[in-house]
């Protein structure tokens, strides 16, 4: 009697469970349409914008000779690309090559001379340049009268105020001196007073002339202590005199960083090739709070005048020639250092395209 009550009781157990299982399952069929339904009609959240990488640049001077820059700033090219740019000015080529190499700065704009230097005397992480921005010297002759018909043997005998010994202004000015025919020794010039501190000094009657970058030639016209008689951009012809550069091992770990930087110059570049001197100086404006837009509109249509700026930002094997041309006649140069070790084209080249 017990086994067969206890079969009975099994009996029905089971069945119950039968039951819950198939109810489970059909619930499952019935709930499986709208669960579908249910996946497709949730939108795809987008993914968040990668946070973006800072990048410290030194720059060599704060000058509208390198508008393209600052236009790329201006217009948000490096934001586009997920940089986030900080631009520190180092006041000489000696100085923005140090903060690179000791890691202040991943980037330096300055004379490629420099990357020179630092090669020949034997660093292991050397400076590598990877675009160029300027194929013309950015400074001007400035005289105390107006001389309509200035030759450049007006300056023998005479005290002119010059650039740091090896730096690149003080190097194409003698070298436009030689290509004349006038060694510098026949030129009084002045070495001693600090990047971006002889407008001042000429301003207070140091000097016969002076070589200055903008704006310092405008405004001692402005103020009538000097009058531009020649442009070293002009007269030296196309030389590499500013371009960007990096460590070497900075190149190499951050090839995506060197890649948009570069893409957001090529953009600046793009912009000072189809736009008017006006439009560009209305950019800038926002760099050079100081500076009235009458004055940075002058600028800029002296540089662009005279072909200042390249339409590519490739740094090409006969510019670098000629720039250790320019080294090797200064006395300045130990050795000539290999192009291919210094230059890399391969970013400018992606950019243009």
């Amino acid at each position: 009697m017990k086994k067969r009550i206890f079969s009975l009781a099994l009996v029905a157990i089971l069945s119950s469970v039968m039951m819950l299982a198939c109810a489970s399952k059909d619930e499952e069929g019935a709930a499986a349409p709208d669960a579908e339904k249910t996946e497709e009609a949730v939108p795809s959240v987008p993914k968040a914008n990668p946070k973006p990488v800072k990048v410290v640049l030194n720059e060599v001077a704060h000058s509208i000779f390198y508008a393209p820059m600052y236009v790329a700033i201006e217009e948000g090219y490096f934001a586009e690309e997920g940089i986030d740019l900080d631009v520190v000015t180092g006041f000489g080529a000696d100085k923005t090559m140090t903060a690179v190499l000791s890691g202040e700065a991943n980037i330096g704009f300055m004379g490629s001379e420099a990357s020179i230097y630092t090669y020949n005397e034997g660093a292991n992480d050397y400076v590598v340049n990877f675009a160029q921005l300027t194929q013309r010297a950015g400074n001007f002759l400035v005289a105390r009268e107006e001389m309509e018909s200035f030759k450049w043997e007006d300056l023998k005998g005479k005290d002119v105020l010059g650039g740091r010994k090896g730096g690149m202004p003080e190097m194409v000015f003698e070298y436009i001196l030689r290509q004349n025919g006038i060694d510098p020794s026949e030129v009084n010039i002045d070495q001693s007073i600090d990047f971006g501190a002889t407008a001042a000094a000429f301003s207070g009657g140091q000097g016969e002339f002076t070589v200055e970058f903008e704006p310092g030639a405008t405004s001692l016209e402005q103020e009538g202590k000097g009058y531009v008689v020649a442009s070293l951009g002009t007269d030296s012809g196309y030389v590499p005199y500013t371009a960007f550069s990096a460590k070497k091992s900075y190149i190499d770990e951050n090839p995506e960083i060197i890649q948009g930087f570069t893409n957001a110059l090529q953009k600046g570049m793009d912009y000072v090739q189809s736009h008017t001197p006006e439009e560009i100086a209305n950019v800038i404006a926002h760099q050079f709070g100081e500076t009235d837009i009458q004055t940075i509109t002058t600028i800029v249509t002296r540089y662009y005048e005279q072909d200042t700026w390249k339409d590519n930002l490739i740094f090409e094997k006969e510019s670098f020639d000629l720039l250790q041309d320019i080294l090797d006649d200064a006395g300045e140069l130990s050795e000539r250092a290999p192009y291919e070790e210094l230059v890399t084209t391969e970013f400018a080249e992606k950019a243009a395209k």
